[in-house]
């Protein structure tokens, strides 16, 4: 078994608000679980109106599938307008 955790440091330019900040990521979140039935959880800078921190997580039976998953995830982050990525990182356990 591998579990494969990506976390992305995100730009949100234009937010202007924590309502707006949650509006945006509530979104990326469900379309990056129904998209690809991973766990996803905001888990940084929940105070502060345009950064965020998502961490994504996928259990697979073998490391090139859970690989393949995390690309799918950080090439539908990376075409996401409404965010941008400052960094992210992967690792497999």
């Amino acid at each position: 078994m591998v579990i494969g955790v990506a976390v992305w440091d995100l730009h949100l330019p234009g937010c202007s608000s924590l309502k707006e900040k949650r509006s945006i990521l509530k979104s990326v979140k469900d379309r990056l679980h129904n998209q690809f039935n991973v766990s996803v959880a905001e888990t940084a800078r929940q105070d502060v109106h345009q950064r965020a921190e998502l961490t994504a997580c996928v259990v697979s039976g073998d490391r090139a599938h859970a690989n393949s998953v995390l690309d799918a995830l950080d090439r539908f982050i990376e075409a996401e307008v409404r965010v941008r990525i400052i960094d992210s990182y992967t690792t497999y356990y």
